[in-house]
């Protein structure tokens, strides 16, 4: 996602996640987080020049933003492992479509076999829509029938009528996902988006997000690094939750709360030879349900 004021062509935070579940998909099987074999795609010409022609250069950039942003890449690839693991259990337990919102280079529909008989709403940027169809086209060299693109500005477009004139029917299962999304949303964005899903649902709906807990006003040093990486591909931090996660998201309509912190993912996903991984504190992961009366 990129807001509408600063917005100049495909997202680039976009691009780094999507390095990251590359670098993290060439590591042995016992030892990877998780794997995104289409990852690597969706870094840019020149990206994937330099990488082959200045491996060692790469290596030391990349080492760079590590001691800057000690444990982002570790949190990222578990916030993906969560993520693929929800969807998977969610499309094993009868979900009809899913919807992701700043959908980014994400590549769930085309990666994880559970989610073939779904129906896959990419929500995001017209301008990241155009550049992730064209890659997809470059993979496959077809649309998977399944997915559905939906060009929007997360930040001030309305997507009631976009989702339906896209096919979304509101009376199937559906799983809301929000994978690095919502920091870079103001908290009324992150309201409206809320409001929206439990509008939108007349099932025990779902949602899945990360999100961060610091301040960028008041961000220790850890925090502002992180807020001063994006900050500088153009997509500034504008939002974090500083109240207890099921405080917040059942005054907004939701129940079954499941939140995982830090330790929790660090337990969950690091362990064996990942042992001393080291993961950040600033990013949470949760998932909730829609409450009906």
């Amino acid at each position: 996602m990129i807001s509408k004021d600063i917005k100049k062509g495909p997202s680039k935070m976009a691009e780094v996640v999507a390095l990251i579940r590359a670098e993290e998909s060439e590591k042995p099987a016992d030892e990877r987080i998780c794997y995104d074999l289409y990852a690597i795609h969706f870094a840019s010409p020149e990206m994937r020049e330099f990488m082959a022609c200045h491996p060692e250069k790469y290596k030391a950039q990349r080492e760079q933003v590590e001691r800057s942003l000690p444990g982002y890449s570790n949190s990222i690839v578990a916030r993906v492992r969560y993520f693929d693991d929800i969807i998977k259990l969610s499309a094993r337990d009868g979900l009809e479509q899913l919807v992701i919102m700043g959908a980014g280079y994400d590549t769930r529909a085309y990666r994880i076999e559970e989610l073939k008989n779904v129906h896959v709403f990419e929500i995001d940027h017209p301008d990241t829509i155009e550049v992730k169809k064209s890659k997809i086209n470059e993979i496959f060299g077809f649309i998977p029938a399944h997915v559905t693109y939906v060009p929007a500005d997360l930040e001030v477009e309305k997507l009631e009528q976009k989702l339906a004139e896209s096919g979304y029917d509101k009376t199937k299962k559906t799983l809301f996902a929000m994978e690095g999304l919502i920091y870079y949303l103001p908290p009324e964005a992150v309201d409206d988006l809320l409001l929206f899903i439990v509008q939108s649902s007349s099932k025990e709906n779902a949602v899945i997000f990360d999100y961060g807990r610091v301040k960028p006003d008041t961000a220790v040093h850890k925090g502002k690094s992180g807020y001063e990486f994006a900050k500088q591909r153009g997509e500034p931090v504008k939002s974090s939750i500083n109240e207890p996660i099921e405080k917040f998201l059942s005054e907004r309509g939701f129940y079954e709360i499941k939140n995982m912190d830090s330790e929790d993912y660090k337990k969950a996903y690091f362990y064996g030879k990942n042992a001393d991984r080291e993961v950040s504190d600033m990013a949470s992961f949760v998932y909730a349900v829609v409450k009906h009366d």
